[in-house]
């Protein structure tokens, strides 16, 4: 079969498209053909290093498609089953093994692209606005890159909620899919001096009680800064590199902040909660209350080039690496 493997830890150019064998199901696994992975910028923190994992690997953590043999001891799984999974690596390849224990069936009327599309990003939503800062409605909350897969999700969410979000995008271009998601307020981050003075300026003079940050490096300062005394701090990413080391005090001398490093797989630790979550995210795009952009499918082929295209922030919505598909020179619109 065709996968994408890492060698060595790199850049994109280190996504290398090879032929491997077909693993089989060991017990409690299940063989799934893959119809889409999501692309996340989780997969560039493998592929560069930054997590680590042992070489050589296939990179990708989500995706969906179709059970095709079954190891001993399954069950709940079925081969002809439509599954999603997410937080296990392999997804970039047209066959991947799969922790029977980790699959989520899939509804009738969710498609793989949008499977694909949503499981990681809405999940990793769903806790936290629920867990990790549960928003209330009248909350004004401030989301990072509001047009990217993950900005747009949360931006529909907490308006869903009742809140209110500021939003920041690298370009006035992406503003505008900031608005529609339903941002009141969208900052072109490259365009103000001081970010945290703007973001007080749009809530009248005051600090958030919350800042949600997928940035990280190149926010944290603007995100702690544009907090209310006793806001919290959900840095969840680091699409612009780590925070560096800081003092503690520092939270306090803010104003008795709180910061908090969440991360998916402790919040759908077991099969339980996993299954609500995912319904729930599926309920959402089911009412229409989350819509999932797909602007980009990508063959395995061109993987290197969906990395590119996320990290220099070419990109608005969720890309998808699709095996079946054939190279295509460009990026493939879709709405999903």
């Amino acid at each position: 079969m065709r996968a994408i493997q890492v060698y060595e830890v790199g850049g994109p150019e280190v996504l290398r498209e090879v032929e491997v064998d077909q693993p089989p199901p060991g017990p409690g696994e299940a063989v799934v053909e893959v119809a889409a992975s999501g692309v996340n910028f989780l997969d560039v923190y493998h592929r560069d290093g930054r997590y680590s994992l042992p070489l050589p690997f296939t990179p990708g953590t989500e995706g969906a498609g179709t059970v095709v043999e079954v190891g001993p001891g399954v069950t709940g799984v079925a081969v002809g089953d439509r599954v999603g999974w997410v937080e296990i690596p392999g997804t970039y390849a047209e066959r991947a093994v799969v922790d029977a224990s980790r699959l989520v069936p899939l509804p009738d009327d969710i498609g793989f692209d949008t499977a694909a599309a949503v499981l990681l990003q809405g999940m990793t939503a769903h806790y936290l606005i629920k867990d990790a800062y549960p928003v209330q409605p009248g909350d004004t909350v401030l989301v990072h890159a509001a047009a990217g897969g993950m900005g747009l999700l949360l931006t529909q969410l907490i308006t869903h909620l009742g809140g209110r979000v500021i939003g920041t995008t690298s370009t006035t271009a992406k503003a505008e899919p900031a608005k529609r998601a339903g941002a009141a307020e969208v900052i072109l981050s490259s365009a103000v001096d001081d970010l945290a003075a703007e973001v007080r300026r749009l809530n009248g003079g005051q600090g958030l009680p919350v800042v949600f940050d997928g940035v990280g490096a190149h926010t944290f300062d603007a995100s702690l800064a544009s907090l209310r005394r006793r806001g919290h701090l959900v840095l969840f990413g680091a699409a612009s590199g780590a925070v560096p080391p800081f003092d503690p005090m520092r939270l306090a001398h803010g104003g008795s902040l709180t910061l908090i490093r969440p991360s998916l797989g402790d919040f759908i630790a077991d099969r339980s909660e996993l299954l609500r979550r995912a319904a729930d995210v599926f309920e959402w795009v089911r009412s229409k209350a989350l819509e999932v952009t797909v602007t980009g499918r990508y063959a395995l082929s061109e993987a290197a080039r969906a990395h590119s295209d996320l990290e220099a922030r070419r990109t608005t919505g969720k890309l998808l690496v699709v095996p079946g598909a054939a190279a295509t020179g460009r990026r493939e619109e879709t709405q999903s």
